[in-house]
């Protein structure tokens, strides 16, 4: 039998769900991963468990008092991860030449250049930061091709789209067979809620997702469908497909993650219990499958699949989305950028629900497009969307 070689693994956002639902997958095949590097923002003590658990090479935060504090606890335990803080940091440990596989979960903007660091390495990347691609998708998957990076989607709406589509894809709808691509959106927790109640909403209500464990920024991209938007230009860039031929389809049960339609009739998609463990397990072991802790989908207890349009009244966040695909250049930059500060405004009570979609909008109206040619344009006008937003929000 062939001995197994071990796949050495940094995780990018370790604390956050996707990190620590990639770590219990990790923790399931301990002869096949390896943890090389742990990061976090600010969460010191969570990442110290996890290294102390794990004891990879290198743990990453964001300050470095918090590598100090982090640093400290550590020592006292015991354990001689090194303990590192700071953008360059974050881009080592992503491009470090004794890694394989580099797990991309860093939420936002703030994942942009660890994951890119990690593609110009040529590493093979699970790509949980859709923002990437969002804010740079142009640039960052001309980098993809020049370095030999592998990218794999983990979003389960992508990940369900790549398993679904030809074994030879090349990248392109066209003369594939493919006649569009259909992603499913669960709605979120307001799909049902009486338009005027919208506008009352509490930040742990839009948190409260009926069918996914999510950090808080997410959940509430869900509870606007902003995160279906996002999806969208990120399939956009992943299988190259128009604005067009990419349909949201609102399947409140969150079995069916996606689909593939093509032109003889046929769709495919791919099913299983809402856990991001699946998506995870299949790009960690790609191309094989391993176990990964979830549940299998009982369809009798699942009974019925239900489908329906997304209404653009209710979630007007995602035909933003779509205006800011079609429009190119920096747009998907300024919609992404506008959203985050939005977001992060109604989380701490100073922007209401309704609000974050009419910031975004505004954000696009008044900035004009613009190319981006590389990183440092991209920045810039993330920075000008944000200036602005704030502004927007600071006025209310």
């Amino acid at each position: 039998m062939r001995q197994q070689t071990l796949q050495r693994l940094t995780i990018l956002g370790a604390t956050g769900s996707i990190g620590l639902s990639t770590l219990d997958v990790v923790a399931r095949h301990p002869e096949r991963f390896e943890i090389f590097a742990l990061t976090a923002h600010g969460r010191v003590d969570e990442l110290a468990q996890l290294c102390l658990k794990y004891c990879p090479r290198f743990a990453v935060v964001a300050s470095a008092g918090d590598a100090a504090r982090l640093n400290e606890e550590l020592t006292a335990a015991g354990c001689f991860t090194k303990v590192m803080s700071g953008a360059a940091a974050l881009a080592e440990v992503a491009a470090h030449e004794e890694v394989d596989t580099v797990m991309a979960a860093i939420v936002g903007a703030a994942g942009l250049a660890p994951t890119l660091a990690a593609v110009r390495a040529g590493k093979r990347v699970l790509l949980a930061n859709k923002e990437a691609l969002v804010m740079a998708g142009d640039l960052f998957m001309a980098e993809v091709r020049r370095a030999g990076a592998t990218l794999l989607p983990i979003d389960s709406e992508h990940n369900a789209i790549f398993q679904s589509l030809p074994a030879d894809y090349a990248g392109s709808l066209p003369g594939s067979g493919v006649r569009r691509i259909l992603l499913t959106a669960s709605g979120g927790p307001f799909r049902t809620t009486p338009l005027e109640q919208l506008a009352r909403v509490t930040p742990e209500q839009a948190c409260a997702h009926p069918n996914w464990v999510m950090g808080r920024k997410i959940s509430v991209d869900s509870a606007t469908m902003m995160n279906k938007g996002l999806e969208v230009i990120e399939a956009h860039w992943l299988f190259n497909a128009p604005a067009e031929k990419i349909e949201v389809v609102i399947h409140p049960q969150s079995v069916i993650h996606s689909l593939v339609e093509y032109v003889d009739g046929s769709v495919l998609a791919q099913l299983g219990n809402p856990d991001m463990r699946t998506p995870i397990a299949h790009a960690l072991a790609y191309p094989e499958r391993i176990e990964a802790g979830v549940s299998a989908l009982d369809l009798f207890a699942v009974g019925q699949m239900t489908f329906e349009p997304p209404d653009g009244q209710r979630f007007p966040c995602l035909p933003l989305a779509y205006h800011a695909l079609r429009a190119a250049g920096s747009a998907p930059t300024l919609l992404n950028a506008a959203n985050e500060m939005a977001v992060a405004a109604f989380l701490a009570g100073r922007l209401p629900f309704l609000r974050i979609a009419e910031i975004i909008a505004a954000v696009l109206e008044r900035i004009p497009v613009s190319s981006l040619p590389d990183l440092a344009a991209v920045m810039a006008a993330d920075a000008e969307a944000r200036h602005m937003a704030e502004a927007l929000i600071h006025a209310e």
